[in-house]
């Protein structure tokens, strides 16, 4: 009798799936032009890290720099928080976000950096630069130092603020350093990276990072976005006394930025129950960097497909990646999970009052605050009145030239139309006046007034002179017609006013 025997099947194919499964797992996410870190304040331990060393734009996470070396200077005695500052032409000219104060204005450094870390204002770092450094190129020099005596060494700096500039680098390394050196250096100082809202006369703005106010503990840092580089986010969290530091570069939005830091910082403060699963990964001072040209996403975030430009103040809900949220809800309640934290509401919080001038208290305090209302109210009927009286010439300039903007051009051919059609008021009458012509009783004065009739329903014909100047000329009105012929080619102008 012969038995069938199973052959044992050769386990190859399994622990290459698995090998591959793991090697997917474990390969840094370059093809999707994002990076993460998650470190701990304390030691500087990291717990996880993707393509946390590559360079990368740093965007307005540049003013967390500005204002380290800001505050070193005033914890150093060469200047003070009530020291006041000049904004200069340069700071003017910046470009937005910003707070928009003219030439000569003058604020304190405290309100500055508190206005430059909430509003991310462009021209404020300016103003600290050259209030600290001299000039923007003697700040960044400062700013470079500064960075190599902190092991910051894929960082370079040109500017204080973060905009666009050639040889403006950084990682998500570097950044975690950063972050560190200002808790460890600047402890007394500390709040200005996480101040939920700032008031300014009448306007309050809400800090850009989405933590703050909605991840419980959350207490740092800034945010950051130009096209090139995507939505940046330096965040810090404390629970049970224990703090991380999340960088996520590269988003997709400003939705999306904080969503992943919570859930790098969640996954952090998490039971490690699956810590002997993942190697240990050092300290981020250790992480080895990567000489590589910086991601471009200037496509990916402004180019056409987006349906508006983007920004830092972007309020765009994006997708998350679902693998994180489902990872989550094994360890904490679906009501605590990121990406509903970020969705709410923050904590209802008093603004935190700034204005220009020098250091007021009190009564002097809220009389400031009154002044930069009445300031900012006179600024915006000025601005609105500006627009109001430039929309008209807009609009003919976009006519001009073939451009349309939600129906703008059919408005610009009904305001144009008048100017051509006065100004040919004799190409409508002799069609007017053939048919008087071919009457014989033309002298009549009733049959007169029909034509009259004919002509007011033109409007551009309609004079109170036209009866009597029709009947003078109806003798002549077959030789204008013939001269009208062309007649065809002036309708067909008249349909674009603007070339």
């Amino acid at each position: 009798m012969q038995f069938f025997t199973a052959q044992p099947r050769s386990p190859s194919l399994f622990w290459i799936t698995l090998t591959a499964l793991l090697m997917l797992t474990a390969l840094p996410r370059i093809a999707s032009a994002e990076a993460l870190l998650l470190v701990e304040a304390d030691t500087g331990k990291v717990l996880q890290a993707e393509n946390a060393t590559y360079p990368w734009y740093p965007a307005s996470v540049t003013k967390i720099m500005t204002a380290y070396v800001t505050l070193k200077a005033v914890k150093e005695g060469r200047l003070t928080l009530d020291s006041l500052l000049t904004v200069s032409p340069v700071a003017a000219a910046q470009s937005p976000s910003k707070m928009g104060f003219a030439p000569g204005t003058l604020i304190t450094v405290d309100n500055a950096l508190k206005m430059m870390m909430v509003k991310s204002a462009n021209d404020i770092a300016v103003v600290l630069a050259e209030g600290v450094g001299g000039s923007v190129d003697g700040f960044s020099d400062m700013m470079n130092t500064t960075a190599q005596r902190l092991g910051m060494t894929q960082t370079h700096y040109v500017n204080p603020n973060g905009l666009p500039a050639e040889g403006q680098v950084t990682s998500a390394r570097d950044l975690a350093i950063l972050a560190r050196a200002v808790l460890r250096d600047l402890p007394e100082y500390e709040h200005f990276m996480h101040i939920p809202a700032i008031r300014f006369g009448k306007r309050v703005t809400h800090n850009f990072n989405k933590l703050i106010g909605r991840y419980p503990g959350a207490d740092g840092f800034k945010t950051g976005f130009i096209c090139a580089s995507g939505y940046n986010l330096v965040a810090s969290a404390t629970r049970n006394g224990r703090r991380l530091i999340a960088v996520v570069l590269g988003a997709n939005s400003g939705q999306d930025r904080a969503v992943k830091a919570a859930q790098l910082l969640e996954r952090g403060f998490s039971a490690n129950t699956l810590a002997w699963l993942t190697p240990s990964l050092g300290t981020v001072d250790n992480l080895a960097p990567i000489d590589a040209t910086p991601p471009n996403l200037r496509d990916e975030m402004c180019g056409p497909k987006r349906k508006r430009p983007a920004s830092d103040e972007d309020e765009q809900v994006a997708s998350v990646i679902a693998n994180g949220d489902t990872m989550l809800s094994m360890f904490s309640p679906p009501a605590l999970r990121p990406v509903d934290m970020i969705a709410a509401a923050p904590a209802p919080t008093e603004p935190v009052q700034v204005y220009t001038g020098p250091t007021r208290t009190g009564a002097a305090l809220i009389a400031a605050a009154a002044s930069d209302a009445e300031r900012q109210a006179a600024a915006g009927k000025k601005k609105l009145a500006k627009k109001k009286n430039a929309k008209p010439k807009d609009d003919v300039k976009d006519a001009a030239l073939g451009e349309k903007h939600n129906g703008r051009t059919t408005v610009t051919i009904d305001t144009s139309k008048p100017k051509p059609a006065a100004a040919k008021p004799d190409v409508a009458r002799p069609a007017a006046a053939k048919p008087a012509a071919t009457k014989p009783a033309t002298a009549k004065p009733a049959n007169a007034k029909p034509a009259g009739a004919k002509a007011a329903n033109a409007k551009p014909a309609a004079k109170p002179e036209t009866p009597a100047a029709a009947d003078k000329q109806a003798p002549p009105a077959k030789p204008k017609a013939a001269a009208a012929k062309p007649g065809p080619k002036a309708a067909t102008g008249e349909t674009r006013p603007g070339t």
